[in-house]
């Protein structure tokens, strides 16, 4: 077999492996957006997929590698608003008006991921931003931002 043949091969192995990686994440999007990620099962990914389940282990080891992807994959989809953007309109009552259109555009966008998210991931991650969770931890209990920031993201990351 020729140099370019191999090559070829590789390439075209390489390219049918990230379809497959990504008609997985996809699927496991989907499912996140109509069932919640709690519970979509990842051999309903795999069938969503198209994929037996060796095949979704062999890209994603555990529920928590393609739960990673899977928000990436989101993110990188629907990338939040632009809202230093927001701040050159000079006008607050456009402003206003452009945020908020903006932010209600993005909810939209994620509210089958968002309104599916497990009761207690939706409760931690509204602790984690609650004003009086940074003001007790930073006055009450004398953590700089860094160190508030690093606790509520371990529980968030524990609920999850």
């Amino acid at each position: 077999m020729s140099e370019q043949k191999r090559k070829y091969e590789k390439r075209a192995r390489a390219e049918a492996e990230a379809q497959t990686r990504r008609r997985i994440t996809e699927s496991a999007v989907e499912l996140h957006g109509t069932l919640g990620p709690a519970r979509t099962t990842m051999s309903a990914v795999a069938e969503r997929a198209g994929v037996r389940r060796s095949t979704l282990y062999r890209h994603f080891p555990d529920e928590r590698a393609l739960f990673g992807a899977c928000s990436a994959h989101w993110a990188g989809e629907n990338p939040p608003p632009d809202i230093g953007r927001w701040g050159a309109i000079e006008d607050p009552a456009a402003r206003l008006d452009t945020a908020l259109s903006e932010l209600y555009a993005y909810y939209r966008r994620g509210r089958g991921l968002r309104g599916n998210a497990a009761r207690r991931t939706r409760a931690a991650i509204g602790h984690a931003l609650a004003f009086r969770t940074w003001q007790d931890l930073s006055r009450g209990q004398g953590l700089d931002d860094r160190g508030a920031v690093e606790l509520m993201s371990r529980l968030v990351s524990a609920v999850v």
